[in-house]
């Protein structure tokens, strides 16, 4: 009877097939104190009738256009009336003590502003999807034992940079502090980008290896490369110039300069390489917004290096003299550019 309540946010956008999977195993998660809405980005497929009709239990919050990521989940952390708030992509099946897993988690270690599971991939359930995500030095996010064959690796709780939040519990008081996902980012990286602003005011987050779920990986992107790879390598220079302490920025230059040089060398090979300039001269072009962004982040920062140090990945090959770290660099980030 004392659960604390949490608000579950299902982010949709053209997906009324899928919401057949994600919404069934939501709503049979065993947790007793839990509501579902679904936000619906703008969708043309009749998502929002469809869920009305179908499931009259579950709120609709309908957005008449396609806001983006970050706005679409800002959009509904708004309304959300829980202690905790739990964003989910359309495209996740999840065991019914998800659920109860993560608000445990979050209920012992009152710190952390974030929890996330084990996910494995749903038409490979013993390849892992994301056990947490995290983050090298040179920029590059990852997905913790991504495409790795579960054999027990990560079965043990812990404490990574951030939770994705295609799958993931929030605290409702550091959501707050923390602040919103960046709308400016529109979509990739912003929940990074979250993650890693909690982790400058001391926040933590929390993997949690018996909460499971299951990701249709890419079931909810478009295959227009070009459209998406623009605000990814945007984003992802928009996250280091806003969240990264400037000695973080001069020590580890030389790896952000080589991994976006394999991007634009990938990019090419996959016939989006003008995606990536544009990308990167709209990095440029907002650069006066993220330098206001990064000033009130670093004034508000708690920690220093050598906490960050504990949650950011080094590349194995960063050490030395900047010449050395780039050498090292070029001889083996290929397998970081294809991440």
């Amino acid at each position: 009877m004392n659960a604390p309540s949490v608000s579950a946010l299902v982010l949709n956008y053209d997906g009324r097939a899928l919401l057949d999977t994600a919404l069934p195993s939501l709503l049979a998660q065993r947790y007793p104190n839990f509501t579902v809405t679904v936000i619906d980005n703008g969708s043309s497929d009749g998502s929002a009738a469809y869920v009305r009709e179908r499931w009259p239990e579950v709120e609709v919050l309908e957005l008449p256009v396609n806001v983006g990521v970050a706005a679409a989940l800002n959009r509904g952390i708004e309304a959300a009336q829980g202690q905790f708030v739990a964003l989910l992509n359309n495209d996740i099946e999840l065991e019914p003590d998800w659920l109860d897993r993560l608000v445990a988690a979050l209920s012992e270690h009152p710190g952390a502003a974030s929890a996330s599971g084990k996910l494995l991939r749903f038409y490979e359930r013993e390849v892992i999807d994301a056990a947490g995500d995290g983050l090298r030095w040179s920029g590059a996010a990852f997905n913790r034992g991504g495409g790795e064959r579960d054999a027990g690796q990560y079965d043990r709780p812990a404490e990574v940079l951030t939770a994705c939040a295609g799958a993931a519990l929030y605290r409702r008081e550091a959501l707050a502090e923390v602040g919103p996902f960046d709308e400016d980012f529109w979509a990739y990286l912003e929940d990074v980008d979250w993650g890693l602003r909690a982790q400058l005011l001391g926040y933590t987050s929390r993997y949690v290896p018996a909460a499971v779920g299951y990701h249709m990986r890419g079931a909810t992107t478009s295959k227009e490369k070009p459209r998406y790879r623009l605000p990814q390598r945007r984003n992802q220079l928009w996250l280091l110039l806003k969240n990264y302490p400037a000695p973080a920025l001069l020590r580890h230059a030389p790896e952000i300069v080589v991994l976006n040089a394999g991007f634009l060398v990938q990019d090419a090979l996959d016939g989006v390489a003008g995606a990536t300039l544009r990308g990167w001269l709209a990095a440029v072009r907002g650069l006066p917004m993220v330098l206001r962004k990064r000033r009130a982040i670093q004034a508000a920062r708690r920690v220093g290096l050598e906490r960050l140090n504990a949650v950011v990945t080094p590349e194995p090959w960063a050490t030395g003299s900047a010449r050395e770290r780039v050498r090292a660099t070029l001889a083996t980030a290929a397998p970081v550019f294809k991440r």
